[in-house]
């Protein structure tokens, strides 16, 4: 029979291991990940039930093996040899396998194999917050894994969190529109956590509504939401703030209402003070920067209508001229802030690169963005972003090769491939090789005539 052990926080360490877990944190905080690996496995061992330490165990793992160049992926992990042992063997002393299992991951964070095996042991002692963080680091590291995501959500569903299971699901739909099993389990799941917290029961008894409210929900999960609808649960919502904003759900439900509305500046409020309820959940604050981004492109938008039916109104040129400006340093602002608070994460750093290019700060973004490109499942659109800003220096050549390593690795001629041969086309021009930019050009016009200007460009070389 497995162990029984409990998950702990840091208050129900022993006194005399409370300076071990300081000295971790204390590497953590100068960066010294390495070492912090090493202590915080040492902790694990006494207490592999403190979540958080898992946690920042994981987190020190990625930024070692980022900062010697990223781990040498398959398609959803690394080859662990050892792995097969290490399942036989948990299967009879599952406590005694968790270090060493440990000690593999360090190889690969992410691993698929590794994290399910981490999930399973997790399970059969009761961890199930691990089980839950095993499955979510693979659904981190590797959002295209949809197999390890279907098992996600499975857990969250035999676990009564239809909200989180919901979220996975649109995320496997995200990877794969084709999945009808996500796209079914998606709705299910928001009908289910929508009825959770209205107050029915597992009976299907209301417990707060009527039947006829409860109908109304069902359908408003199938269906969406009209208008008339958000507006009627914005005001709800509304209401249920006014008597406690400190309630995570309904500040968070009211942040989703007013972006189904397109109400930017609403939801940036909400989206936001729900970070701060959170105690720093990056996925509040990253959707209250987008909220915020959004708002400012719909003023750029208005007011760019309003310039363009009164092109001579100086007073709108420089209200246009300003807000561009400061929603370009604005981004850089918020991409800064989402590097610092999460400097591992390859896709933020991208976010960080772009916006300092659109700042025109070409040198800055280059070594974010070359950090992004080990992040493969945005690797092609960082290799694209990253040509452009060489040509913006003036480094030709440099920036010939990312698009030409970018373009090597699409092998289907879809819009993405498309961009990247017309940009490498217009380089090659900028170089003065006619050739190789009408090689480019040609690839574009044999499969699609009318692709920007490329077949007056091409036409001209038979003229």
């Amino acid at each position: 029979m497995s162990e029984a052990i409990t998950e702990i926080q840091e208050s129900d360490l022993s006194p005399q291991d409370k300076p071990l877990w300081t000295k971790a944190s204390n590497a953590v905080q100068v960066g010294n990940h390495g070492y912090a690996v090493t202590i915080i496995q040492a902790v694990l061992k006494e207490y592999p039930g403190f979540i958080g330490a898992r946690r920042i165990l994981r987190q020190c793992m990625i930024a070692e093996l980022n900062k010697a160049g990223g781990v040498k992926k398959g398609m959803f992990g690394s080859p662990i040899s050892g792995l097969s042992k290490l399942a036989s063997r948990a299967k009879k002393e599952p406590l005694a396998v968790l270090p060493d299992l440990e000690k593999e991951l360090t190889k690969d964070p992410g691993n698929d194999a590794a994290n399910t095996l981490l999930h399973d042991i997790a399970l059969s002692l009761g961890l199930t917050e691990t089980a839950a963080f095993a499955l979510e680091t693979v659904r981190e590291q590797y959002p295209d894994n949809t197999k390890s995501l279907h098992k996600l959500a499975d857990y969250y569903l035999s676990t009564d969190q239809p909200g989180k299971a919901a979220e996975v699901y649109n995320d496997i739909v995200k990877a794969d529109p084709t999945d009808s099993t996500a796209i079914k389990g998606a709705k299910d799941s928001t009908a289910k956590a929508s009825m959770k917290q209205g107050g029915w029961g597992g009976d299907g008894g209301p417990q707060k509504k009527s039947q006829e409210e409860f109908e109304q929900l069902e359908a408003a999960s199938r269906t969406g939401l009209t208008r008339e609808q958000l507006e009627a649960k914005r005001d709800r919502l509304a209401g249920e703030y006014a008597e406690d904003s400190n309630n995570m759900r309904v500040v968070r439900d009211l942040a989703d209402t007013y972006e189904q509305l397109e109400d930017w500046a609403n939801a940036a409020v909400f989206y936001d003070w729900a970070f701060q309820l959170s105690a720093g959940d990056v996925s509040l604050q990253n959707k209250a920067s987008e909220m915020k981004e959004k708002d400012a492109e719909n003023q750029l938008v208005t007011l760019r209508a309003q310039l363009a039916a009164d092109p001579e109104n100086a007073e709108l040129k420089a209200q246009v001229e300003e807000l561009e400006k400061v929603k370009i340093s604005g981004g850089v602002i918020e991409a800064k802030a989402r590097v610092d608070q999460n400097p591992t994460d390859p896709k933020l750093r991208y976010e960080y690169g772009k916006a300092l290019y659109a700042a025109g700060e070409y040198s800055e973004a280059i070594p974010h963005l070359q950090q992004a490109t080990r992040n493969p499942h945005i690797r092609i659109k960082v290799l694209l972003l990253l040509g452009q800003t060489f040509e913006k220096k003036g480094m030709l050549d440099l920036a010939v090769k990312q698009l030409t390593d970018a373009n090597s690795e699409l092998t289907v001629m879809d819009g993405t491939k498309k961009d990247i041969l017309y940009n490498l086309g217009l380089i090659h021009d900028k170089k003065g090789d006619a050739e190789a930019a009408l090689e480019c050009f040609k690839t574009i016009y044999e499969v699609d005539y009318g692709y920007r200007d490329v077949a007056p460009r091409v036409e001209a070389q038979y003229q």
